[in-house]
């Protein structure tokens, strides 16, 4: 089963135009339908009443906010200009949203009814306020759909002609692998790469063995390859071997660990959110 549904948050590194031609390249080599998402988060007014600023008249509130929402709709009407026409230029089935609330809740709301959902990485040196700043790993996490992170940095024409599959025997692996069938059944190369895998932990001797087999039977030429590293170093890892292999997708399970020991410790997913070179798809 293919993409049918896709659909991109157009915020940041997805509301350029390469972003929105990255997706729109994307569905039309799937030939799916592509929702552009652009969501207007409520003015937060607890800037405007600092301790010690005193009280502010109802009608100076109500044109803050006034100001507010004339701005970003404005914002929001040169985004749709720009996605309706590269749609239409690709020839595609799109639609276009516009909604309001909290960017991480609404973003997942609607990645419920899309096969795929793709998003900018938020740039940790100037991270964006409200639900912005969560919205990626929110994806991943609670939509129960594939979250494909694009890179703030960077322009990519493509994604899916190369991919690093990260491996392991996890739930969250096995998940973003099948999620990825779609991409890796066109893709040219396939590479499952294991990082310290255990000895006994699959049925062939050769790590990645096992899951090359099953890509296989679903046509995929995968090659199984592993590697050491330190617990810490596994992100650096996969995205200095990404960039060995030429890869223009990383695929890989959300949160291996639980989310708290990597939050605490460091882990392959925190990493990988703040330093990816190319784009991500994450699953949970």
């Amino acid at each position: 089963m293919g993409f049918k549904d896709i659909l991109v948050n157009l915020a940041g590194a997805t509301a350029t135009e390469a972003g929105i031609g990255f997706a729109v390249e994307l569905a039309r080599g799937h030939g799916a339908h592509l929702v552009g998402l652009s969501i207007l988060e409520p003015l937060d007014l607890s800037a405007y009443f600092a301790p010690g600023s005193g009280f502010m008249a109802v009608d100076v509130i109500q044109e803050i906010e006034e100001k507010h929402r004339e701005t970003a709709q404005a914002a929001s009407a040169k985004i749709e200009a720009t996605f309706r026409a590269a749609c239409s230029r690709a020839g595609i089935s799109h639609e276009w949203r516009l909604a309001e609330g909290d960017p991480a809740e609404v973003g997942v709301l609607h990645a419920h009814y899309a096969d795929l959902a793709i998003t900018g990485q938020i740039d940790p040196a100037m991270p964006p306020p409200g639900g912005w700043a969560r919205l990626p790993e929110q994806l991943a996490l609670a939509s129960g759909r594939p979250a494909l992170i694009v890179p703030y940095v960077g322009r990519f024409d493509t994604a899916g002609r190369r991919v690093l599959v990260a491996w392991s025997r996890t739930r969250e692996s096995a998940r973003a692998l099948n999620d990825a069938l779609p991409i890796l059944e066109r893709a040219s190369h396939v590479t499952v790469l294991s990082v310290n895998p255990r000895r006994g932990e699959e049925a062939n001797d050769l790590p990645g063995a096992d899951i090359a087999l099953h890509l296989a039977r679903h046509g995929v030429k995968a090659e199984a390859a592993s590697t050491v590293a330190e617990d810490i170093d596994v992100g650096n890892t996969l995205l200095s071997r990404a960039a060995d292999l030429g890869a223009d997708l990383i695929v890989m399970g959300c949160y291996g660990h639980s989310r708290m020991r990597e939050l605490i410790l460091g882990g392959a997913t925190g990493e990988i959110l703040q330093h990816m070179t190319v784009p991500v798809l994450m699953s949970h």
